[in-house]
């Protein structure tokens, strides 16, 4: 199941993790031969849909209001079909394989039926409930959950109001950081076993500008601490005071509206914003001797996390879905009925779960799924499953009034993972699903999502899943982080450091982008992107196509234009390859293929993405390419390894190998079946003696390359080399070595040579002779070389061993000095290591 994205959206870096993820194990069940299923859609995202048609309104001078719901609603619609959904156009681009045919939108009208058929078996059950209730509310946007909200430090004040003590001339002094609710307190309390306090509990105080009595009460709540350790209490618009109000059996005063809108209450700031109001109350306040004191105070302030504004807890008639809700799939979570990946997101999961609070689904919006409940004037409330009511069930009146609020966006978003299957959709758009569809699909195999949306949308899938359905809707759950910028720092506009993929994919290509970010997508680790990452992918990319333009090269010289025609045979099984080089590859390739298939079954996107680039970069291209030149016979069988190379790269790269696997084969994706339906490779046979042999013959190369550097001779062709391996070579590794280290005559030999520049590795001992070399020049050359890295040795140590320096240099300056001296070190080790070579000869 795609995360449906907000229909107000465009693609951001986060989408292109999760989208490329899912693709890619789409694409290998797909070829593996499973029915696959990748179901894509969008959200109606209600407050920023909502937010965007009131403002295009608002720019004409017409509030929403002044059309009505039902003209609203079509003007969203407008929007909707007109400029939404862009994100999916996006998608195609990053190469999304998606069941495009079958996009739901959770406004569709089979959605809407499965919603309101969860809603009434969760009414009917008693599981949803309506009351008034302490809320998050934004005065813009009206209630939120509590995962809604954002958490963000504010510079702010901590205002010590002074409260006199009836008959007397004492006061206590309240630290408040919200002075304006002070018109709803309806108590100040202490802590019972405060020594300052204790003996005032019970007696009042008199709120100044109202002149009105409130107790004194004692609470073991209070925090001691905090300011003078007496808090005020304000049960209406506090989340704290609302519980000690509901123990106290203390009034609860609302003291401004829904619009945040100062009321009656307040006296003469009466119809103020009540924000705003706060400079005003407070300098009323000072004029009356009633402020002790203002300090600076840093705390953290809840927002609204669409617009922004400072959230109030606010009492309000709201419908809730009950935390018991939850209970079936939590024990079946637990008993490893959905598994976690990474695993530790399971206690996140438990932790958040057994702390669950009512979850309030009602919005005051008129963009989004209203809620199906009805009131009669007989007083009789009900819901329904049906879009509109006509007669009540009760007394068969026609006055019904439908509740005027919808549905949290989540609440629909919940039921995505069987909803989207047909289910609860009353036989509505049936051509989007097939009949068998939840039989086949559900519970669904995997989930990948990002972290942040555990709460959100994961959680209440597999409640509501587990609930309505009896069964959780995912068998594997996989949670991948956070993309950061190189620096390891979160994006945000306002730091400047946002990725956009779409540049991202002009610029490097989208194979380049998915390619990286699976390449860096280890499970449970975030992801620093950098430009340099998306240029080494590209390389990637640039290397596989030179690759197949030299197999194609050599092809034709060895077969002719004609051959041209028909392009590289496929060649399943090793025993189907006859030249050494071409078994070689083969077994290579099939052992990518057996580490391949484990990482991605296993979900390691990024060990799969390792294993794909250090056989086709680091095997493949770097050397059996290398070795066709002294073994061209072999071109036709490493046409075919890498055709079937390309298989295994399709889910992570398709562009480019639907492009090279149709090159290879002489054809084109407009007459032939793609890539993406070819058979995904299964071959994991080796054979390992090959395989030692030619690490043998490539330590062999390697060795004498080495050796030809160090004299100076590393893009020269040399007449005579020796060479003692540690194990028999065939005759015709021979021929490899030679042709690779661009030495006419390589002889092996069983013993030391004499007389001989020497190169020792692991497999293999290697003799340039003297007479090949100008000992005397390479050595003089080295001795400069150690001279100069001597006297930079010398100036790092002095500077390192100056007091002054040491004390006086930013620490970024003692590193790399430091880094500096240990480089310079490492280098004359080196130069120092060469010459004793030559002084050996």
């Amino acid at each position: 199941m795609m995360p449906p994205p907000n229909v107000t959206g465009v693609l951001h870096i986060g989408h292109a993790l999760t989208f490329t993820l899912q693709d890619i194990i789409t694409r290998y069940k797909r070829m593996d031969g499973y029915i696959t299923l990748y179901q894509p859609g969008l959200d109606h995202a209600g407050i920023a849909t909502q937010n965007i048609v009131e403002k295009q309104l608002l720019a004409q001078g017409i509030k929403k209001e002044d059309i009505g719901r039902e003209a609203f609603i079509k003007k969203v619609w407008e929007w909707k079909e007109e400029s939404g959904g862009k994100i999916l156009t996006q998608m195609e681009a990053l190469g999304i394989t998606s069941a495009w045919s079958r996009t739901r939108f959770t406004m569709d009208l089979g959605l809407k039926s499965a919603v309101r058929e969860a809603f009434v078996r969760w009414y009917d059950k008693g599981l949803i409930i309506q009351g008034d209730y302490m809320v998050n509310w934004c005065t813009h946007d009206g209630a939120l959950s509590d995962i809604e909200v954002e958490y963000e430090e504010q510079h702010t004040f901590l205002y010590h109001l002074r409260y006199k003590i009836q008959g007397s001339d004492e006061v206590l002094v309240v630290a408040t950081t919200r002075p304006e609710t002070f018109f709803g307190d309806t108590a100040v309390m202490v802590h019972t076993q405060d020594s300052r306090y204790k003996h005032l509990i019970g007696k009042n105080v008199i709120l100044p500008l109202l002149d009105k009595e409130i107790p004194i009460i004692g609470d073991d709540s209070v925090d001691m601490e905090f300011g003078t350790g007496v808090v005020k209490v304000t049960p209406a618009h506090d989340i704290n005071d609302y519980e000690v109000g509901k123990r106290h059996h203390l009034p609860s005063v609302v003291v401004f509206d829904s619009r945040g809108i100062l009321n009656e209450l307040t006296g003469e700031f009466q119809g103020q914003e009540r924000l705003k109001a706060r400079e005003h109350i407070i300098k009323k306040l000072q004029s009356l001797n009633a402020i002790e004191k203002i300090e600076p105070y840093v705390n953290q302030v809840g927002k609204c996390y669409r617009c922004g504004n400072i959230i109030e807890p606010y009492i309000s008639k709201q419908w809730f879905v009950k935390p018991e809700i939850a209970k079936g799939a939590i024990e079946r979570v637990n008993n490893a009925e959905s598994r976690f990946y990474p695993a530790q997101w399971l206690n996140n999961f438990n932790a958040w779960m057994r702390e669950l609070r009512p979850w309030c689904i009602s919005r005051q919006l008129w963009w989004g799924h209203r809620i199906p409940v009805w009131s009669c004037e007989c007083g009789h409330t009900f819901a329904s499953k049906n879009e509109v009511e006509s007669i009540c069930p009760k007394c068969q009146s026609q006055n019904l009034t439908q509740d005027p609020d919808v549905l949290d966006t989540w609440f629909s978003s919940g039921l995505w993972a069987f909803s989207t299957l047909g289910w609860g959709n009353g036989g509505l758009e049936s051509d989007k699903y097939n009949p068998d569809d939840l039989e086949l699909f559900y519970p669904n195999s995997l989930l990948i999502t990002g972290f942040d949306i555990l709460f959100f949308w994961v959680s209440r899938m597999l409640f509501s899943g587990e609930s309505l359905i009896g069964e959780l809707p995912f068998k594997d759950i996989y949670l991948h982080a956070l993309v950061r910028d190189e620096s390891g720092q979160k994006m945000s506009k306002s730091k400047g450091n946002v990725i956009d993929p779409i540049e991202m994919i002009n610029q490097y290509g989208a194979d380049s982008l998915r390619f990286c970010l699976a390449y860096l997508c280890a499970q449970g680790r975030d992801i620093r992107l950098s430009s340099a990452q998306l240029e080494l992918s590209r390389n990637f990319a640039n290397k596989l196509f030179n690759a197949t333009q030299f197999l194609m090269m050599y092809l034709q010289q060895l077969g002719g234009k004609e051959s041209l025609k028909y392009g590289f045979e496929d060649k399943e099984e090793l025993m189907a390859y006859t030249t050494p080089l071409g078994r070689f590859a083969k077994s290579r390739l099939n052992l990518a293929t057996k580490e391949l298939r484990e990482a991605l079954d296993s979900y390691r996107f990024n060990d799969g993405a390792s294993v794909l680039y250090r056989f086709l970069w680091g095997e493949f291209c770097d050397w059996c390419i290398e070795f066709a030149k002294a073994q061209k016979e072999a071109i036709f069988e490493l046409g075919s390894v890498l055709k079937t190379a390309l298989k295994l790269l399709h889910p992570y790269m398709p562009f480019i190998s639907e492009e090279l696997y149709h090159k290879l084969n002489a054809s084109d994706l407009e007459n032939t079946e793609s890539i993406m339906i070819a058979p995904f490779p299964n071959d994991i046979a080796q054979d390992l003696d090959l395989e030692r042999e030619f690490e043998v013959i490539k330590d062999c190369v390697v060795s004498l390359r080495r050796l030809k550097a160090l004299v100076d001779l590393a893009n020269k062709p040399i007449k005579k080399a020796y060479i003692n391996p540690k194990s028999a070579l065939k005759s015709y590794a021979l021929g490899f070595i030679q042709k690779l280290a661009r030495i006419e005559c390589v002889e092996i030999q069983d013993s030391r040579v004499a007389n001989c520049v020497v190169d020792v590795s692991d497999n293999v001992e290697s003799y340039l002779p003297i007479n090949e070399i100008d000992v005397e020049a390479i050595t003089k050359r080295l001795t400069t070389q150690e001279a100069k890295i001597q006297k930079e040795i010398t100036k790092l140590e002095s500077m390192l061993g100056n007091k002054k320096f040491v004390d006086n240099a930013p620490q970024e300056v003692l590193h790399n000095t430091q880094n500096a001296l240990n480089e310079a070190k490492q280098k004359i080790q080196k130069i120092q290591n060469e010459i004793s070579i030559f002084r050996a000869v």
